[in-house]
């Protein structure tokens, strides 16, 4: 028969990891190359043991693995994905297009400003954060590389607008996932996160506009030139080759899922590749005999393994390099170690059990919006997996929300200002350590400058202590009947 473990016994795996990570920090130069799987792998042992002891078989903690990786596996493969789509993209041109336009309409004082506000409208379009980033995000990297920005202040501006377009799309997973775990329509959610989510991104906009303005960009001229010179001497660029990311664009606004989107889009980054760039072709393939293998040699090195185009100035080549498919294992790879310590974690009942202090201590509007937030960020960190963070918690305060006479929109509402905004900001959570790994700038690099995503949470909790826009049933209404969905 299972026992229910202690408060310190359930804590004592975090506590590990905690440690664990902590050490890597200061020991790995790369801590995502094994040091941070490996931590994960322990503790989720250190947890499978204390489930155990507590009487639960351990065919039930291997089958709430097996699940828990299950539901990142789509995650996984479009990480793949994306990384072939990077290298065909790299080769064809587009990306290098995109910078070498970029520069030439994108005014230096206000390009962060800018690249919050397209990652936000093509994110918006898309409802994806991660194919946002994985296009249009390393485009405006490698513009603001040139106009020699920070690449963690850049990267966090294009984390801020891609996450606001992924917040309140309707096409986004995670903005229909809210609502369904809270009891709300989709509509009404979006329109209640306006409240939270309008302030939040404009205090976003005003800072990214103060560090853009008080930034010294006097080389960025000569930068701009040197840069645009190394791409026309290496690519041939036409704004033809923006018929690839806008055939891709259609293609997801028509609700095409994730997966075939992202391989249509790579194969046409492949395509174009032979077309446009026969000699990036050759140089990639190191075959100038027969054109017909080359190209396929070429695509599919760029599909899977790595790439360095060399140009004329060496600062550029940094721009110019993918490493395919293989450049996401060590990502696929935390990602399976986090959802192994989620697995277990969850398996016993840990998670719950650390949680539920939290949910019973919660007695005013302002500290049970807080507590919700607490514990999403909470999952986010020890669970890994931003779906964990809005499906767990909504499961657990619902109820509660309901008796306090809070409509669901408001459960909703916090359940996407801190579980979808904080995911990114967490090294080993799948977001984080996809996010990453494709613009090549660590989590905690960026993480202080994705400032719609930290004051998101924050938003929402001062909302909710100053009692502005939160929602109550009146006297004659009633909750909706509690959902009946399983997530275990």
């Amino acid at each position: 028969m299972k026992r229910e473990a202690s408060l310190i016994i359930a804590l004592l795996p975090i506590i590990v990891l905690i440690v664990l990570l902590t050490s890597n920090v200061f020991l790995f130069d790369d801590t995502l190359a094994g040091a941070n799987q490996i931590a994960l792998i322990l503790s989720a042992a250190l947890a499978g043991i204390i489930s155990i002891r507590l009487g639960l078989p351990w065919n039930k903690i291997r089958e709430k693995i097996v699940s828990t990786i299950g539901s990142a596996m789509p995650s996984m493969l479009i990480l793949l994905l994306i990384g072939s789509l990077a290298g065909t993209w790299m080769i064809s041109g587009v990306v290098p297009a995109m910078i070498y336009y970029g520069l030439d309409i994108i005014n230096p004082n206000l390009f962060l400003f800018t690249a919050v506000v397209v990652s936000a409208i093509v994110s918006v379009a898309t409802g994806s954060s991660w194919s946002t980033i994985a296009t249009i995000g390393v485009a405006l990297l490698g513009i603001g590389k040139a106009l020699g920005m920070s690449e963690a202040v850049v990267a966090g501006a294009i984390i801020s607008g891609a996450y606001f377009g992924d917040k309140i799309s309707p096409l986004s997973d995670t903005t229909n996932l809210a609502p369904a775990m809270a009891g709300t329509d989709l509509f009404t959610h979006i329109r209640y996160m306006l409240y939270t989510t309008v302030p939040s991104l404009t205090i976003a906009l005003i800072i990214f506009l103060v560090i853009g303005f008080s930034g010294s960009h006097s080389a960025a001229p000569d930068n701009v030139q040197t840069v645009k010179a190394a791409i026309d001497g290496t690519f041939n660029t036409s704004p033809l080759l923006f018929l690839v990311p806008a055939i891709l664009l259609t293609i997801i606004i028509l609700k095409v899922p994730p997966l075939p989107a992202l391989l249509a889009g790579t194969l046409l980054g492949g395509i174009f590749a032979i077309i446009f760039q026969p000699h990036i072709i050759a140089d990639v393939a190191g075959n100038t005999g027969n054109y017909l293998q080359a190209s396929y040699v070429a695509v599919m090195q760029s599909m899977f393994g790595d790439v360095s185009l060399t140009t004329s100035d060496a600062s550029v080549n940094d721009l110019l390099s993918t490493s395919g498919m293989r450049g996401m294992l060590d990502t696929v790879w935390l990602i399976l170690s986090a959802m192994v310590f989620g697995g277990v974690m969850e398996s016993a009942g840990l998670l719950r059990r650390i949680t539920r202090p939290i949910v019973k201590y919660a007695k005013s509007t302002g500290s049970l919006v807080a507590s919700t937030v607490a514990t999403c960020i909470f999952f986010n960190t020890t669970a890994s997996d931003q779906y964990i963070s809005i499906v767990v918690p909504g499961r657990m305060f619902r109820k509660t929300y309901e008796e306090k006479g809070l409509k669901p929109e408001v459960l909703s509402r916090t359940l996407e200002d801190s579980g979808t905004m904080t995911s990114v900001l967490i090294p080993w959570n799948t977001c984080g350590a996809t996010q990453s790994r494709i613009l090549g700038v660590d989590t905690f690099a960026y993480a202080p400058y994705a400032f719609f995503n930290l004051i998101s949470p924050l938003m929402t909790i001062l909302f909710a202590y100053l009692n502005i826009k939160i929602r109550r049933f009146g006297k004659d209404e009633k909750p909706a009947e509690t959902s009946n969905v399983n997530v275990d």
